[in-house]
């Protein structure tokens, strides 16, 4: 019986309200059923005869002792019949059922019940008819049913606002869409659909500016309908943090009230609408994280009252249109992650309400503008990785003196900085790494009052560290300088990350006991064990514990805590690591990732199961290296939650990869070459030459990649192990087997020392022993002969 109910449940909805109900009949053993055939033909479909009626009586006594089995399957399937086949008597009197068998507080059954008064008409007018028909149920409309639920899925929404626009009540329905987005029930597309029809038949909404579409972060996919033309009377619309893909419908640029509009983080493809450019009253466009191509429109230039604007990561190419000099209101531009090219324009110098802008990983030419110095009013500028430009100043920072975030990293700025820093004093956060700037660091740059992030590293200064500084910076990066001297007293500071790798610092002073071990080795030009090499080899697993892999290479730890400006060197001076950098609008940074999910194409799972990660800068380094080639091997795996469907598949972790100072991999994207499965193993092989006696590994990110997907912080290098192997025969030993062998000669020389020992006493015992034998003979004789 119950294989023959499933078979119903699959069967078409043609099948008679009759049948379904006799289903409830057999199954509930408790009913009578009272059958009035009207025509033989019960199975027919709607329009093409008529149905059975059917009277339900109930034996109370029996009821209350049985439970209906499988109610969450039963119930909806008749409730649907009936809702399709417009049965509303028959679905009341499966409402009386529900009622009198306790299952008023099923969601899924409720829900369906909803859906069948909606669908059969029966909204708010039919109340006395619904109370008069079935009052030994009880009573009510389907909204009285909805208001009671003790829970409200998005399929019970949908139920309520598809049934008043299907009614007319399009009134109703928005308030109920409104009331929806109140809840924080997220809508989906089926909610999209049900609500389009009665925003647009109002045509001028006089229901405040509230009334907006937010179906952003849910499941909707596919194309975007261009019946969103319809919306003519809607300011805020916004489609974004879903899987939508296709063509951007150009009847987007219809809507002459809009404000803002959202549809970032989707798939969307192809050039974007020049008809955006209609939308005279737009302020706010999030473009960010799609699929486009081609050119931004020209067009775009015609939004004069845009205020913010992101299209980072959008897929958008070429040089900025000349149009966009009328953009002088924009307060906000995000542009990092896209292929601009040509100069950046001198007339963004003119958009003097800009509060921040973000040029970052993209493929100007040229040095930063001048014009920019009239961009007082910015707090936040971020300009790096103008891999293509020519070389820059800093004069254009002069007046910007409102910033609290300044990173002009990987510019070619050759300059010195200047001494009019000290005036910055809403300054939070500055990088100036990777560029060319000279001279010494002002002593007012470590004195500043709001500064706690600095980032000099990868330049040619030169001096020595101021010997004061603010107590509220507490990250310091100056790296990869010529800086010299005696350390001064702050860095004993317990609150302090500090990374002084490759420079000229004199270490013996006793300031420099606060340092973390290891730093002498990693001075410039890696003075350990330079021209007296110990070791031939290293393996390193990033992030995690000491592992030997099936091929039985012994991986060493690395589960070191750093930070934005930190580094490592073991204790036996073989290899150390280097960090630098601090993940944007990041709460939380971390700079090792690990999942307990199970890694694939690989043997050795929990080698790829930590990563170290970074927000700029990771270095590796093989110390007292014998000189000669060696196999580089580097492994990565993807573990970040990059969802291989929705829509935080849309991240990408972009990176470059260097060895001994030579680019190997550029845009390097894990995910993409594991053809983007997540979590599985990939490994790139290089031939490196050691002549120096070290080894140098660099990751490096030049602004490429999301940036935010799916958490803020979600960029950079991740690497999740190092091996280094010679191409040669070795003549150096680790220390390690050296102690080894050293400790079982003297194990060996001690047993055969006191072997020797042993052998030697046994042997004077034995020839005294044999040297007194003759006389006790003798003796013995002479005993023999007094005795005779």
């Amino acid at each position: 019986m119950y294989y023959n109910h499933i078979m119903l449940m699959k069967a078409p909805a043609s099948l008679s309200v009759f049948v379904c109900l006799y289903v409830i009949c057999i199954l509930s053993e408790v009913l009578v059923l009272n059958v009035a055939q009207t025509q033989a033909q019960a199975t027919t479909a709607p329009n093409e005869g008529k149905f059975t009626h059917c009277k339900l009586r109930c034996d109370p006594r029996r009821a209350m002792e049985f439970k209906f089995p499988h109610q969450s399957y039963t119930f909806p399937s008749v409730l649907k019949a009936c809702a399709k086949m417009g049965r509303l008597l028959e679905g009341k009197q499966v409402h009386g059922l529900i009622v009198k068998f306790g299952f008023v507080y099923d969601e899924f059954i409720v829900s369906n019940l909803v859906r069948m008064f909606v669908m059969c008409g029966e909204i708010d007018d039919a109340h006395i008819l619904f109370y008069k028909n079935i009052a030994e149920f009880g009573n009510g409309t389907s909204r009285d049913l909805f208001d009671k639920m003790p829970q409200r899925s998005v399929v019970s929404w949908n139920a309520m606002i598809s049934g008043y626009a299907q009614n007319g009540k399009f009134k109703e329905a928005i308030e109920m869409f409104h009331e929806m987005q109140m809840g924080n029930v997220h809508p989906n597309y089926v909610t999209l659909v049900s609500v389009l029809p009665p925003i647009s038949r109002l045509g001028a909404l006089e229901l405040g500016k509230w009334v907006h579409l937010n179906v952003g972060l849910n499941l909707l996919s596919g194309p975007l309908s261009p019946s969103v033309s319809n919306l003519t009377a809607i300011k805020y619309l916004n489609f974004g943090f879903n899987t939508l893909s296709g063509q951007l419908p150009k009847e987007l640029g219809t809507l002459p009230e809009l404000i803002a509009l959202g549809i970032g983080t989707n798939n969307f493809s192809g050039p974007v609408p020049p008809e955006l450019g209609n939308l005279s009253k737009l302020e706010q466009l999030y473009m960010g994280t799609n699929s486009f191509s081609g050119p931004l429109p020209s067009e775009l230039g015609n939004l004069t009252k845009l205020k913010t604007l992101y299209m980072d990561s959008s897929g958008v190419s070429g040089e900025i249109p000349s149009t966009f000099a009328n953009l002088r209101n924009l307060e906000s531009v995000w542009a990092f992650d896209i292929e601009l090219t040509g100069r950046i324009p001198d007339f963004i110098g003119n958009w003097s309400n800009l509060k921040t802008l973000m040029f970052q990983g993209n493929s100007f030419e040229g040095s930063i503008p001048s014009s920019f110095s009239s961009l007082t009013n910015l707090t936040e500028l971020r300009i790096s990785d103008l891999s293509n430009g020519s070389s820059s100043s800093l004069a254009f920072i002069r007046n910007m003196k409102s910033l609290s975030t300044l990173e002009l990293r990987n510019n070619k700025i050759s300059d010195s900085i200047p001494s009019y820093i000290g005036d910055y004093q809403s300054l939070v956060h500055l990088d100036l790494s990777f560029n060319n700037l000279s001279g010494q660091i002002p002593s007012l740059l470590f004195n500043l009052s709001s500064l706690t992030q600095l980032f000099l590293g990868n330049n040619k200064l030169n001096g020595i560290l101021p010997a004061e500084k603010s107590q509220f910076l507490v990250n310091i990066d100056v790296s990869y300088n010529n800086l010299s001297g005696s350390l001064p007293s702050w860095i004993g500071d317990k609150s302090l990350q500090l990374n002084l790798v490759a420079n000229n610092f004199t270490l013996e002073s006793s300031n420099s006991s606060a340092l973390s071990h290891g730093m002498n080795c990693l001075q410039r030009n890696f003075p350990c064990y330079r021209g007296s090499p110990i070791y031939s080899s290293f393996a390193v697993n990033c992030g995690g514990r000491e592992i030997k892999s099936y091929n039985d290479i012994a991986y060493e730890r690395d589960n070191e805590t750093l930070g934005p400006a930190k580094y490592y060197v073991t204790d036996e001076n073989s290899w150390g690591v280097s960090n630098v950098g601090v993940f944007h609008r990041s709460k939380s940074p971390m700079y090792n990732s690990s999942s307990t999910s199970r890694i694939t194409n690989t043997q050795d799972i929990e080698l790829f199961q930590t990563a170290r990660i970074s927000a700029s800068s990771l270095r590796y380094y093989g110390l007292g290296l014998e000189n000669g080639n060696y196999t580089v091997t580097l492994k990565f795996a993807e573990i970040a939650d990059f969802d291989t469907t929705g829509w935080k598949s849309y991240g990408r972790r972009v990176f470059d990869i260097y060895v001994q100072g030579n680019r190997v991999e550029k845009d390097f994207d894990i995910k993409r070459v594991a053809n983007g499965v997540l979590r599985t193993a990939v490994q790139r092989q290089y031939t490196a030459q050691v002549s120096e006696n070290y080894l140098d590994i660099h990751l490096f990110w030049a602004g490429k990649g999301t940036c935010c997907i799916p958490n803020d912080g979600t960029y950079g290098p991740s690497i999740s192990a190092i091996s280094a192997t010679p191409d040669f025969e070795p003549t150096v030993r680790p220390p390690s087997l050296k102690t080894q062998k050293n400790k079982t000669g003297v194990i060996v020389g001690m047993v055969v020392g006191v072997g020797v020992v042993f052998l030697s006493v046994l042997a004077v015992f034995f020839i005294v022993r044999r040297r007194k034998r003759p006389q006790s003979d003798d003796d013995d004789g002479n005993l023999k002969d007094l005795s005779t």
